[in-house]
């Protein structure tokens, strides 16, 4: 099923078939959507684990552009307003002329935008092709993002210098420091303090406010520091150790 994904978008990943198989669940739930948020992704990209792609979701899709082009359309169908936004996320092929069959087939459905990983999909830690996100960005008309290994705002310009994407997408470059687009070159104790007025404000559970804690101090702390940090138990002596450390109060 559709779900909330990271970032708070849509991430259509279910196979359609899973959906329903006559597809008039799937025809039914952009009205949802479109009472509860702004925009739907659907993400052909996020879940490229092989239990994954063997259960027929995730970067398996971009080798159903079919699939991929009804889903798109089955929402368009059913949304009049034209300002919402309909968008995939993809990794590329290793013939990347399949990729751009995909991403013109999905624009002539009406996709708002495509953001694109510049990876094949078993590709992991391996440099990221911008030059294949170049060509998809050349052979479309709608606006392309380009995303993959971009870790400062540097890194973000020269990918955007390199693919002339419309846009860049940023997930473990933002995950180590949210202040990147302001300029930080490592996350600001201001943006630290934050998080933790937000996080206690909202009740966030121990284990997502810790561990986005280890990912914004990665870069600012000692391999002694992240001993001892990291396998802190209980927000109250993760205070404690910022308090006590940094000076950040609750």
């Amino acid at each position: 099923m559709p779900r909330d994904g990271p970032g708070g978008s849509v991430s259509g990943w279910a196979r359609c078939e899973d959906l329903c198989p006559d597809g008039s669940l799937l025809q039914s739930l952009p009205l949802v959507f479109l009472i509860m948020c702004s925009f739907v992704e659907y993400k052909c990209y996020f879940f490229f684990q092989r239990w994954a792609m063997a259960e027929g979701y995730g970067a398996c899709l971009i080798n159903k552009p079919e699939l991929v082009r009804d889903m798109v359309r089955h929402v368009r169908n059913q949304i009049d307003n034209p300002r919402f936004s309909v968008s995939i996320k993809i990794r590329i092929h290793e013939d990347l002329k399949k990729t751009v069959d995909l991403c013109k087939k999905a624009e002539a459905t009406g996709v708002s935008w495509i953001t694109v990983h510049g990876r094949h999909v078993e590709e992991r830690h391996q440099p990221v092709h911008y030059d294949a996100i170049k060509v998809i960005k050349e052979s479309i008309q709608i606006p392309v993002v380009a995303n993959g290994d971009i870790k400062t705002l540097k890194d973000a310009e020269n990918v955007h210098h390199l693919t002339g994407a419309d846009g860049v997408m940023v997930a473990r470059g933002l995950l180590a420091n949210p202040a990147m687009f302001a300029g930080y070159e490592e996350t600001p104790l201001k943006c630290i303090q934050d998080w933790v007025d937000i996080a206690l404000e909202h009740g966030t559970p121990f284990t997502c406010f810790h561990h986005h804690l280890m990912y914004m101090m990665e870069r600012i702390t000692s391999k002694q520091e992240k001993k001892v940090f990291n396998v802190l138990s209980s927000t109250s002596a993760v205070l404690d150790y910022l308090d006590h450390h940094y000076g950040v109060c609750s």
